[in-house]
């Protein structure tokens, strides 16, 4: 891979922060969008602080994308929130707030940026579900429900686009030390990864390896496909 423009979106910290800097390593340009301001010395970065549950907000960002780049070749989808709670303790407004971001952003997203794609070299959408879903845990109702829209959003979409030839999969990390996890307990993770078939903790690197399989220029016959990782499925 070199010369293509990737958008990464929740690019400040975690996952996002390392596909950044993955991607500015191989050589690529990346465009990063993030709530908060990022501060990166690259002259292939360029950072969008944006509120992606704003349609306007994502509206305007992909202008400054089409009018500084013309095309985009990748987008990655890795925006999201978790909210660890039963259904009957957590509050209506946050898990509006969860669907905002984890489903509704990603379909403003990703409709936003297809026009851009279709300009692009190879061009690739992945994005981001969890073995939360396969795992169906307890707390995680509404978490692991806007994941599993989210597969069956890429499984369709796939086939909706592959006649631009668009491909378009999705990556279900396994717990992974990031912010994400902050509020689960050290016993209930425990749990989680003793149901994996491998029983290891996740890291970046298991993550980027199966991005870097969706977006090779040589995978332009892998689509609709979900991959979870540690064996959950």
């Amino acid at each position: 891979m070199s010369d293509r423009i990737v958008l990464v979106t929740g690019c400040s910290r975690g996952i996002g922060r390392a596909l950044v800097d993955h991607f500015l390593a191989a050589g690529e340009t990346v465009v990063g969008c993030s709530r908060s301001e990022m501060v990166l010395d690259s002259d292939r970065f360029v950072h969008f602080e944006v509120d992606l549950t704003d349609p306007d907000a994502v509206g305007g960002m992909m202008r400054q994308i089409r009018s500084r780049f013309g095309r985009l070749d990748v987008l990655i989808n890795n925006a999201g929130m978790a909210s660890m709670a039963p259904v009957a303790l957590q509050p209506p407004a946050t898990s509006r707030k969860v669907v905002d971001l984890n489903l509704n952003a990603v379909v403003d997203v990703t409709h936003a940026a297809i026009r851009l794609l279709r300009r692009g070299d190879h061009p690739r959408i992945v994005n981001f579900s969890t073995v939360a879903v396969p795992f169906r845990l307890e707390g995680e109702a509404i978490y692991s429900a806007t994941k599993a829209a989210i597969e069956q959003w890429t499984r369709v979409l796939a086939r909706e686009l592959g006649e631009l030839k668009i491909t378009v999969n999705a990556v279900a990390p396994t717990p992974i030390r990031t912010d994400l996890i902050r509020g689960i307990s050290e016993e209930k993770l425990a749990e989680l990864i003793a149901r994996q078939a491998i029983h290891r903790w996740g890291t970046v690197e298991d993550v980027i390896n199966v991005i870097d399989f969706f977006v090779s220029p040589r995978s332009d016959f892998v689509t609709g496909q979900v991959v979870y990782l540690g064996g959950a499925g």
